[in-house]
């Protein structure tokens, strides 16, 4: 087996900019890639930037305001900061999404994921962390909108879309491992510095994960989208709105249930936290199975229903662990069942436009987890508890599976 690579630099002018863009080709002449060769390589750019560089920070946020690092406030804070990067990251890549920049970027955004979580560890103030978390989130929506689109296509021109959900076992896998390694290590290390474990795992697990997308990707390019079909329309519009629903829904007791636990102060043995993370990955496996079987659509009214009984338990449970065990559960087993169907069935929707309209959803779904923080920011300076903010998580999750009751079956698409 021999190696052979290659950079491809292409310079464009922008105004008075001149802007070089890299492109990193490694081709190996080996046997032709399996679906199962490239999804372990997107699982693995899953795991990095879901587990190790987003989902992390839940499980050490009570951590580190017990640390005094950081207080209350400032946590929801830096929550929204990663978030806002996520945003802009998500922006980039529908931007970006036609040709091969798509795949450079996706790339070394998750190189540069994996690196950020390392400079963490040097982040010993607030104001270093608001940096560190925004630069994380800018590569986490890069990797998390064009590692799918391009894993999606590749599966398309196999016949085998059939497939694609089970790349976000990766954000599944991904959280156990940043969950195991906070618990591991919490009493040994302190502050800033609870990163660094999961950032040492974080990086032999990102160049893997690079080097084989690349060299399993080479030569596949996001299309150029030529359909003038618009973006919003019948299908999409209400898929859109519920989708909306389902970020800021799952983002508040998947950023604050660790917190609740401590508020009231329970102690939980699994925690909430790697309940959830465990459940992630066998539902990743049944949202995948029921929407092939009886439809997204279907799969989708379903895993929004299971989203609403995991916020009501709060409201109908008294304070202790019965609710956030249901809810970590049940919240842990559906919010990458939304990702995964959703994102699916745009690209069936809209086959031409999928990486277009794909990234166009998670932009959505981004806005929305950014609201998340922001509005439970204001609700603590208000005086009111993490609980008040789950109450708007319960009705956006309403809100979702009302609207998929508007989408039309595909038959009439």
């Amino acid at each position: 087996m021999s190696l052979e690579t290659s950079f491809k630099v292409d310079i464009f002018t922008h105004g008075d900019v001149v802007i070089a863009d890299i492109e990193l080709n490694a081709a190996v002449k080996t046997r032709q890639a399996t679906p199962l060769k490239l999804l372990l390589a997107a699982i693995g750019a899953m795991i990095v930037v879901h587990g190790f560089g987003r989902f992390l920070y839940t499980p050490l946020l009570p951590l580190l305001v017990r640390d005094g690092l950081i207080t209350l406030p400032e946590a929801s804070n830096l929550a929204s900061w990663n978030y806002l990067g996520y945003l802009i990251g998500a922006v980039v890549a529908f931007l970006i999404s036609g040709g091969g920049r798509g795949r450079s970027a996706a790339i070394y955004g998750l190189l540069a994921n994996a690196l950020i979580t390392l400079a963490q560890t040097l982040g010993t103030s607030y104001e270093s962390l608001v940096v560190l978390r925004l630069l994380n989130g800018i590569s986490n929506g890069l990797v998390f909108v064009l590692v799918p689109a391009l894993s999606l296509e590749w599966l398309a021109k196999r016949g085998r879309t059939d497939l694609s959900g089970l790349l976000y076992l990766g954000v599944g896998f991904g959280l156990i491992a940043s969950a195991l390694s906070v618990d591991w290590f919490s009493f040994e290390l302190t502050g800033a510095m609870r990163w660094l474990m999961p950032a040492l795992l974080s990086l032999p697990v990102a160049i893997a994960a690079a080097y084989y997308f690349a060299r399993y990707t080479h030569g596949l390019q996001l299309p150029h989208s030529h359909d003038k079909t618009p973006i919003f329309d019948r299908s999409t519009t209400p898929l859109f709105l519920a989708y909306a629903g389902g970020g800021l829904g799952y983002v508040l007791p998947m950023t604050f249930l660790p917190e609740v636990a401590h508020g009231w102060q329970v102690e939980l043995h699994p925690s909430p936290w790697l309940i959830a993370s465990i459940a992630a990955i066998p539902s990743t496996w049944f949202w995948n199975w029921l929407g092939a079987r009886f439809g997204d659509i279907f799969a989708l009214k379903i895993n929004y229903a299971a989203q609403i009984v995991s916020m009501g338990v709060f409201f109908v449970l008294p304070a202790g662990p019965a609710p956030l065990l249901i809810c970590a559960l049940l919240m842990g087993s559906a919010f990458m069942g939304t990702v995964l169907l959703t994102l699916r069935l745009t690209r069936t929707l809209h086959p031409h436009q999928g990486p277009r309209i794909g990234a166009a959803f998670v932009t959505i779904y981004a806005l929305m987890q950014l609201a998340g923080p922001v509005l439970t920011e204001q609700l603590l300076h208000s005086g009111l508890s993490l609980i008040a903010s789950f109450w708007f998580g319960l009705a956006a999750c309403v809100w979702a599976l009302a609207w998929m009751y508007a989408v039309p079956k595909l038959s009439e698409t």
